[in-house]
């Protein structure tokens, strides 16, 4: 009887966590067919919704002058990364138990400078997600253990745009990164990549993406 119990737990126990994660992973994804008849008037496109999310500040990153002493560059915002595309690593030291509004969300939610490591703290994207050390890992060291052929993939260039006058596409992928004025404005955005109109909070309405490299092709001519 003992052993039918634990048995029986056990089956339980396995279909919770199928159930919880299918739960959890249908949420993660948005659809992108949208019905029309869900369409309102206030109706945002799932995929574009975190652009709003800090348009509040708009007007504020437009007139916040920049401190040129202590602004990121593309350089150190890449050199962060194992890879292009990897969630940065934690560039200074960090508690075991500290993580998410606990700690992480009082200097990462909104910016501004860190007195203790003389950087402006950059904005995630997504704090609503507070389980931070299970993407961000601290960086123990600058050396490998054991070497290896490992090469890191450059990120996209700058001034990627079709034309002269046109708005650069958004090279990588949108999800974790919905909200565009966490990376893109304020004092602790790259200066390479810093908009010039924050207060445009529309950002996919001009800007669109495009996973491809961009490469010249020559002059066009009509056959």
């Amino acid at each position: 009887m003992k052993r039918l119990f634990i048995i029986f737990l056990m089956i339980l126990l396995m279909i919770s966590t199928i159930v919880v994660w299918s739960y959890s992973y249908t949420l993660s994804h948005e659809e992108a067919y949208v019905p029309v008849s869900n369409i309102t008037e206030s109706f945002v496109i799932p995929s574009e919704e975190g652009v709003f999310e800090r348009s509040k500040y708009a007007l504020e990153y437009a007139e916040m002058p920049i401190d040129k002493n202590h602004e990121r560059s593309l350089k150190t915002y890449y050199n962060n990364r194992a890879f292009y595309g990897a969630p940065p690593s934690i560039p200074h030291s960090v508690e075991e138990r500290d993580m998410g509004a606990n700690s992480c969300l009082k200097c990462h939610e909104n910016g501004g400078y860190v007195n203790k490591y003389n950087a402006y703290s950059p904005v995630t994207p997504h704090p609503e997600k507070i389980n931070c050390r299970q993407c961000h890992v601290p960086k123990k060291s600058d050396n490998l253990f054991v070497a290896t052929n490992w090469s890191r993939t450059k990120g996209p260039s700058i001034g990627n745009n079709a034309l002269v006058t046109s708005p650069p596409i958004i090279p990588h992928q949108i999800q974790m990164r919905e909200n565009c004025l966490s990376c893109h404005a304020g004092p602790s955005a790259p200066e390479e990549i810093r908009t010039t109109h924050p207060t445009r909070i529309n950002c996919r309405q001009c800007h669109v993406i495009n996973d491809k490299e961009i490469k010249d092709i020559g002059v066009f001519t009509r056959k």
